[in-house]
């Protein structure tokens, strides 16, 4: 009998570790994805709820969740003493209670603006219902919604402008980084060209896209509107060029025994780049694709703004215009906005560059 519980027991005790090894291998893997996203914290916890170093655990989850609530509250507390001290034409500068009050309320509008959307639609539905049931079908119309964009709406607006301005970008940096990186010949010719145009601010580029586009881009589409188009341009010509340095450089300093091993092998040059190439300056690519997607993010904006084409940066400066006692804690709302988004981005850039590069965490 006691053999038997001793068997017992060892058998337990082989399952219950082998369920902690596959518990900590599973919490291996994914720990590099939530460091990924900033919530390494989440590890932290998960570790102490195995039972696995308590004190060692409870140091890191000081460091990687307290440490940043004590910031940020200190900077709400700071924000919410320092606000009413400032005074404008349009009033104090709203402290967070305000602001978030503010973002409520523009939530509100943008549910209650679709809720008029589904009652057009209803409406239109039901009457081109009636008339076909009355036998006047050539009568019956279809009309689009056309109520004002909510801020939601605009917020969408931005993220696909960028993202097609982005998108433009990497396509034309890219493959002239690889040139620049194989060719001296290439890189003597567009460098000066290069540090020429990098510094070049989004509102001189602007009024040049903006009469490009309009004389180019005559017979639109209504699924890309001319506003698009300006804002998406703009935001290529002032983001591509941290790729292209980046790509340019990562391929400069590729091991050349690689390359050697590819010409002994007659590899053909697209072979060589997709095999070779690529592979090794993936990690300096995809920094240059963060750094173009963020710099992208700022400058349309400003192209927004200044143009006056949908989006957060309309919305910023109508707001200002606007001058009402709300306007301030709505500019505020938006300008947190904009930096979450672009925080988001980034962690997103970053999770892909995790995901196909050597670095990643796995």
């Amino acid at each position: 009998m006691t053999i038997a519980t001793e068997y017992v027991g060892a058998t337990a005790g082989d399952a219950r570790r082998k369920r902690q090894q596959r518990f900590q291998h599973w919490l291996n893997r994914a720990s590099g994805t939530l460091e990924v996203f900033g919530l390494g914290f989440v590890v932290a916890l998960l570790r102490i709820a195995a039972g696995e170093s308590p004190k060692s655990q409870m140091k890191e989850l000081w460091r990687q969740l307290v440490v940043p609530l004590i910031g940020i509250a200190v900077f709400l507390a700071a924000w919410s003493w320092a606000a009413p001290q400032v005074k404008t034409s349009l009033g104090a500068i709203p402290g967070p209670e305000q602001v978030w009050q503010q973002a409520q309320n523009l939530y509100a509008d943008h549910l209650a603006e679709r809720e008029k959307e589904a009652a057009f639609y209803d409406r239109q539905d039901a009457r081109n219902e009636k008339l076909v049931a009355e036998g006047k079908s050539e009568l019956v119309k279809h009309r689009s919604y056309t109520g004002k964009p909510t801020y939601i709406d605009q917020i969408w607006t931005s993220l696909e402008t960028v993202a097609l301005g982005f998108l433009v970008a990497t396509i034309i940096a890219v493959p002239l980084g690889i040139m620049c990186g194989l060719s001296q010949t290439v890189n003597g010719a567009l460098n000066p060209l290069i540090q020429i145009f990098k510094p070049v601010s989004p509102l001189a580029w602007l009024p040049i896209v903006t009469m490009v586009v309009s004389a180019l881009y005559v017979d639109t589409y209504d699924w890309l509107p001319k506003s698009l188009v300006i804002s998406a341009i703009t935001v290529t010509l002032c983001s591509l060029w941290p790729t292209l340095i980046n790509t340019s450089l990562g391929v400069a300093t590729i091991d050349k025994d690689l390359l050697n091993v590819g010409r002994v092998l007659q590899l053909p040059t697209r072979r060589t780049i997709t095999k070779l190439v690529l592979p090794s300056a993936l990690p300096l690519i995809f920094t240059g694709l963060r750094l173009s997607l963020g710099v992208g993010w700022m400058v349309l904006i400003a192209a927004e703004m200044l143009a006056q084409n949908p989006g957060l940066g309309k919305f910023v400066w109508d707001e200002f215009q606007n001058g009402s006692s709300q306007s301030l804690a709505k500019i505020i709302v938006a300008v947190l906005t904009i930096g979450l988004i672009g925080f988001m981005l980034d962690r997103l850039m970053y999770a892909l560059q995790s995901a196909f590069t050597y670095s990643s965490h796995r």
